[in-house]
């Protein structure tokens, strides 16, 4: 690639080909010629971030990447191991590739302090790394505190909302459910991570139910007034899959747990479970704090599109789920993804590389599994209005699936599989 030579970047596209993966080869961790981009976060959007600033300059562009876990952490998929239908070792990825392939600076560690006037960030360690432009991309933080009784309780009301040990956690309780048992899953309130994602969840569960515990019974109660993602197509796999083992109910928001006697008090019932899944309300992860970044309804960052600029903040940029969403935006990996490669492309052109052009098109898709082999997809393009300086989705683009299938399924897992590889490498 000649430095005259200009591509547009689709955001549809994945990248990941062997043509591509030659060109990291040139990287260097030490070459600062355009700037040092510090990225704060590991998850689908810094990482898309790092890789791509390193593979669209060419290496030009020095990148250091922050993460405090040692391994990738895949969430989509995550259902399926608390549905007993794969490992969690499927989902552990390792970022030494984005090192070894791709020339980016990796630190273990978290963030203690951002000298925004320095340009700098101080880690826990005790390291100072210099920054030209810094990048947060923190994902979630919980707020249990806001259900009385449930801070420091995760043992006995797992979330397993970020991927990890609690999923593990979650899947052994299921497993040793005795038959005849109640399973109770808890919904807060939206905006959460991965709208779709707690619906998939219980159908993943009512089908080891179904296969395993035929007498157990999982009680699916929603803070929200109805399904959030895929209403049609959850209810009719609910209704046809799931009739006899699993009882939805919409409008049950949580006020208070017992973690002695596993009880959950809803506004106008009381709900006792021998597994109490409870995903907590949650903002974005507490980093995006040590800037004093402002917060929408005390929760997400508040960001200029299509820079991502944090609102006040010109060389700090936010992406991902910390992000406050435009209009009808999900918090998924897709899009989390999506917004990598977004400023990716904004930030080539900021350090001076003219070879990039940012289109202003996100795409977003989602599958969500209703059994051990069928899932179903949700398909949403965004384009950036102009004149309200935020994106909105595009009529008549994108679709749903009607019912689940085997076909999407094969593709589910293909889609995850994918956009590991091009967030990774």
């Amino acid at each position: 690639m000649t430095n005259r030579r200009r591509f547009l970047y689709g955001m549809g596209a994945m990248a990941g080909t062997g043509a591509l993966a030659a060109l990291g080869a040139c990287a260097t961790p030490g070459d600062r010629r355009q700037g040092h981009v510090v990225v704060v976060g590991g998850g689908f959007a810094g990482a898309t971030l790092a890789r791509h600033l390193r593979l669209w300059s060419s290496g030009a562009v020095a990148v250091t990447l922050v993460e405090r876990n040692p391994t990738f952490l895949s969430c989509p998929l995550s259902n399926r191991v608390i549905g007993g239908q794969i490992a969690l070792g499927a989902l552990t990825l390792d970022y030494q590739r984005l090192y070894r392939a791709w020339g980016i600076g990796i630190r273990f560690d978290d963030v203690a302090g951002i000298d925004t006037d320095r340009r700098r960030i101080i880690l826990a360690g005790g390291d100072a790394l210099a920054y030209d432009r810094l990048a947060l991309a923190p994902g979630i933080d919980f707020l249990p505190s806001e259900i009385p009784g449930l801070a420091g309780q995760e043992l006995t009301f797992p979330h397993a909302w970020k991927a990890g040990p609690q999923t593990a956690l979650l899947r052994d309780q299921i497993a040793d459910l005795p038959d005849g048992g109640v399973v109770a899953l808890h919904i807060p309130r939206a905006p959460y991570r991965c709208p779709p994602g707690p619906y998939e969840r219980a159908c993943l569960i009512a089908d080891f139910l179904k296969r395993h515990k035929s007498r157990a019974k999982l009680l699916v109660l929603d803070a929200n007034p109805e399904i959030q993602s895929k209403r049609d197509f959850f209810q009719h796999h609910f209704a046809t899959l799931y009739g006899g083992v699993m009882e939805y109910r919409p409008n049950s928001e949580l006020r208070q747990v017992d973690a002695a006697s596993r009880t959950l008090h809803l506004d106008f019932d009381n709900v006792q479970a021998d597994v109490a899944n409870v995903i907590p309300p949650h903002r974005a992860g507490r980093v995006v704090d040590l800037i004093g970044a402002p917060l929408i309804n005390k929760r997400w960052v508040e960001v200029d599109w299509p820079s991502l600029a944090v609102r006040g903040f010109e060389h700090i940029h936010c992406l991902g789920d910390a992000v406050f969403p435009a209009p009808g935006m999900p918090k998924s990996a897709h899009l989390a993804n999506q917004q990598g490669k977004l400023l990716a492309a904004t930030l080539l052109q900021a350090l001076g590389d003219p070879k990039v052009l940012p289109t202003r098109v996100l795409v977003n898709t989602c599958y969500s599994f209703v059994d051990a082999r069928r899932a179903g997809h949700i398909a949403t393009v965004y384009r950036f209005d102009e004149g309200r300086r935020t994106f909105l989705p595009v009529p008549g683009a994108g679709g749903i699936s009607a019912i689940a299938s085997e076909e999407e399924g094969r593709l589910a897992t293909a889609w995850a599989h994918n956009i590991w590889t091009d967030t990774l490498g």
